[in-house]
């Protein structure tokens, strides 16, 4: 019998998809494709060369404050755009990284480390990072209710509002946010935590440019502001390309683990500023990553022609586009993708 999966609706290219179960590869072929590349990598693969661009970027603070510190406005201009790229990459790619475990072979290390970045300088709260990131998006990738990207939307923003203008609330809305979530899953212990570590950060930030940068208080509070929406609008622009608008499932028809991911994550092409603010697991290398969440930006891209070449080849699909590609396209059709329920496709099969 032929079996198949079906996708409800039509692709880009206005032919309906299907894929035959019988002929659908395994993702432990895939595995033992890529376990050859991980014998082969040392430490230096692993962790060394993340470690090494936070030791770069942390060399570069002193930089970016002596910057702001300039009466010239061009110099100022430049120091919070160096201050603001500085944050993104311990906040957004360390952050990352290190919720996953996957800046130290040291599992011990694994939760400090996700700690320090995404809440002490990242002034997100670590539980619900953890708890969004990592106990829902990545398990149910594109499943509706679940994982589905739904926690980017805000339905009542016009699209250019909230495309362009709306990211830069990020920086207030983010504690808050944080706060709400752990009061509704009544984590109160852990919302004193939050406001320790969170607020030790932001105490640290403000000494600095007061002391070196010579700001005043509330200055030294707008340049916190102004620094961390710099990246905003990609970072929100990124988190939205990459699932919305790809085949989304229900939970109780979900595909195979290698279909699921192959068909609901996307590459963006590697930016110079955006591969260090977030990372390569984040942009070029975001199917590598979906499918071996655990393995540090630097092996994703190492992997990357190994895990392209062979969902190519089984006919799954690979899917990239560029950042302008998306971009019209959520401009283009704005009500569908972040407005409306997403269309489901369904699955069926033997699995």
């Amino acid at each position: 019998m032929d079996v198949k999966a079906r996708t409800m609706g039509k692709n880009e290219n206005n032919v309906y998809d299907t894929v035959k179960l019988d002929t659908l590869p395994k993702f432990s072929d895939l595995r033992s494709k890529v376990d050859v590349i991980l014998k082969q990598s040392s430490w230096w693969d692993f962790y060394g060369v993340d470690w090494a661009i936070n030791g770069l970027f942390l060399l570069l603070l002193p930089v970016s404050l002596l910057l702001i510190r300039a009466e010239e406005w061009l110099y100022m201009a430049l120091g919070i755009f160096l201050l603001g790229w500085i944050h993104s990459v311990f906040a957004t790619k360390s952050g990352h990284l290190a919720a996953h475990g996957s800046l130290s072979s040291n599992k011990v290390w694994s939760r400090p480390l996700s700690v320090l970045f995404v809440e002490v300088i990242g002034a997100f709260s670590e539980e619900m990072a953890y708890d969004i990131h990592i106990k829902e998006h990545h398990p149910y990738t594109n499943i509706i209710g679940i994982g589905d990207s739904s926690t980017w939307k805000v339905p009542f923003l016009p699209r250019y509002v909230y495309m362009f203008m709306a990211p830069v609330l990020i920086p207030p809305l983010a504690p808050l946010v944080s706060i709400a979530g752990l009061v509704e899953k009544r984590s109160y212990f852990g919302i004193m935590k939050y406001l320790i570590r969170a607020g030790f950060g932001l105490f640290v930030i403000l000494y600095l440019l007061m002391t070196v940068s010579h700001c005043s208080l509330w200055g030294a509070v707008g340049i916190i502001w102004a620094s961390r929406a710099v990246l905003s609008i990609p970072y929100i622009h990124v988190n939205i390309f990459q699932h919305i608008g790809l085949p989304m499932y229900k939970k109780e028809s979900k595909p195979v683990r290698i279909y699921q991911m192959a068909t609901g994550v996307l590459n963006l092409p590697s930016n110079p500023v955006l591969d260090y603010a977030f990372g390569h697991s984040i942009m070029s290398c975001h199917v590598e990553h979906h499918l071996f969440p655990q393995l540090s930006d630097n092996m994703c891209l190492k992997i990357k022609p190994i895990v392209s070449k062979f969902l190519k080849n089984s006919t799954l699909p690979y899917n990239e586009k560029t950042y302008m590609n998306r971009l019209r396209l959520f401009i283009d059709k704005y009500d569908t993708l972040m407005v409306n329920a997403p269309p489901i496709t369904h699955f069926v099969g033997i699995q």
